[in-house]
């Protein structure tokens, strides 16, 4: 089973400290096992969470076999103590992955393992984790950057987006979109996608005047779909219906339907034996090829090699 560490800090940000606890923690594979071991990690037992003081469980001995290590925010970012310093640094030397959320990317980065690496944080701070550490390139724009075997995330929900992200390079399309839907958190969000800054919005569109457009477009996946198609159905022109998709999705009505048949076509290949051609075809590519390269520069990977990995 797959152990991932939660690393408490001082100050650290409850809601950033929750969201991978409870991800993790429901995530299910196919056959009912848990897919997560949860481990609580401090370097003292009591830690200051703002509001309440919380008793980690576990010292910092516990990221050292751990699978995956999480730096979630702190409300004063900065750099960590000698000790959790080292710890960190002995994961990374050790293969573990490492990931942090929201301002959990500047003690990430004072390790040194951000070095010549793309990064994220919240957007306020993002100024502010640029001119501390000039040797990593920050960028504002993003949920959430993967480097491999160093992620790191933007604020708030995009804490639950490099979960999810993670969940699906470990288990799979289906399994991440189930721990999605327990989440009620949609899977089409990618980290390419620009974070939330100038509008009042939330970030997920569930819940917004665009949630039944998204179920049609769902449901509609096979179909040759065009902007003036989807624009007529939403029953506003093409320019207005491309500001609202930008305001309350970030992305484009295209793009999200292209991202929609991606995930679509993914749980296909993981649930089915469906050939790629049929899939292709259920997922309205007119021609495998141009299916092919389009899941290829969305996945990294191939239709064929997801199944195998997957499947």
């Amino acid at each position: 089973m797959h152990t991932v560490a939660v690393l408490a800090l001082d100050q650290v940000i409850p809601f950033d400290l929750s969201t991978p606890i409870e991800v993790f923690t429901r995530t299910r594979l196919p056959d009912g096992r848990p897919g997560y071991r949860i481990r609580v990690c401090a370097q003292r037992p009591e830690v200051d969470a703002g509001s309440f003081t919380l008793r980690a469980p576990w010292g910092l001995d516990g990221l050292r076999d751990a699978d995956t290590v999480i730096v979630p925010g702190t409300a004063v970012p900065g750099p960590p103590s000698p000790a959790v310093r080292e710890a960190l640094r002995a994961a990374a030397e050790a293969g573990t992955r490492i990931a942090s959320i929201c301002s959990g990317t500047f003690p990430l980065a004072a390790t040194g393992l951000l070095d010549g690496l793309r990064a994220t944080t919240h957007w306020i701070a993002a100024d502010a984790l640029a001119a501390a550490h000039p040797a990593v390139e920050v960028d504002p724009d993003v949920l959430y950057v993967d480097n491999g075997q160093i992620l790191t995330s933007a604020g708030a929900a995009a804490g639950l987006d490099l979960c999810l992200h993670l969940i699906r390079r470990d288990y799979g399309s289906a399994v991440a979109a189930d721990a999605a839907r327990l989440s009620v958190m949609p899977l089409e969000r990618e980290g390419g996608q620009a974070q939330f800054i100038v509008h009042d919005h939330t970030p997920t569109p569930q819940g917004s005047a665009l949630e039944p457009l998204l179920t049609w477009l769902r449901q509609n996946l096979d179909r040759d779909l065009t902007l003036t198609d989807i624009a007529a159905h939403a029953g506003m022109s093409t320019r207005t219906l491309i500001r609202r998709f930008r305001e309350q999705t970030g992305t484009t009505p295209l793009q999200w339907l292209h991202r929609a048949r991606i995930r679509q076509a993914q749980h296909l290949l993981e649930t089915t034996q469906h050939s790629v051609e049929r899939i292709a075809a259920q997922v309205g590519f007119g021609s495998p090829t141009a299916f092919r390269d389009r899941f290829k520069r969305t996945t990294g990977v191939s239709p064929r090699a997801c199944r195998r990995t997957f499947g």
